[in-house]
């Protein structure tokens, strides 16, 4: 059984998407392919891991889930990526979402140090070593699902191209 994970809108610091035109039933071919080329990337402590993501906890109880490959970096405990791949209409609809999401400790410490303006504070700490790791970790990712979608779109005769390689957040991937 996968591991649920409640994944809260205000934790997304970075997210990438696009729609495949005619992709339907793409998603597991997406999913395995992105995590071969991550796992052939050999980029030190990153795993991944299938899980049901629940926006909410109450959202949770009334079955509202979706399936995301989770993708974890050992030095950076708190930022986790979450890659998406679903049928939506005739089409593929492919996204990823960088979240941080300090533990309980250090979110309820950013919390006394900033007087309740920030859960994060702590998380956002980054020294130039963890900060050009992120990005690396995050670039990694996000060339590997791309790879993934060329293959899918190329199988499907489709332009690689048209396919969007600059993310909206604050580390701007492409």
């Amino acid at each position: 059984m996968a591991k649920k994970v409640i994944l809260h809108d205000l934790k997304i610091i970075d997210s990438w998407s696009m729609i495949i035109e005619d992709g339907q039933g793409k998603a597991e071919q997406a999913y395995r392919d992105t995590e071969t080329f991550i796992k052939e990337s050999k980029a030190p402590g990153v795993k991944t891991e299938l899980v049901k993501v629940r926006p909410s906890w109450l959202k949770g109880l009334f079955g509202i889930e979706r399936s995301y490959l989770m993708v974890t970096n050992e030095g950076l405990k708190d930022y986790r990526m979450y890659i998406g791949a679903r049928d939506y209409g005739d089409n593929l609809d492919v996204s990823w979402y960088l979240t941080c999401e300090p533990g309980f400790f250090k979110k309820a410490l950013s919390s006394i140090l900033t007087k309740g303006a920030s859960e994060k504070a702590l998380s956002f700490l980054l020294d130039i070593f963890q900060q050009q790791d992120l990005s690396a970790y995050a670039t990694v990712v996000h060339h590997c699902l791309l790879k993934s979608l060329e293959k899918v779109m190329s199988g499907l005769g489709q332009d690689t191209s048209k396919i969007e390689r600059k993310s909206r957040g604050f580390l701007g991937i492409s």
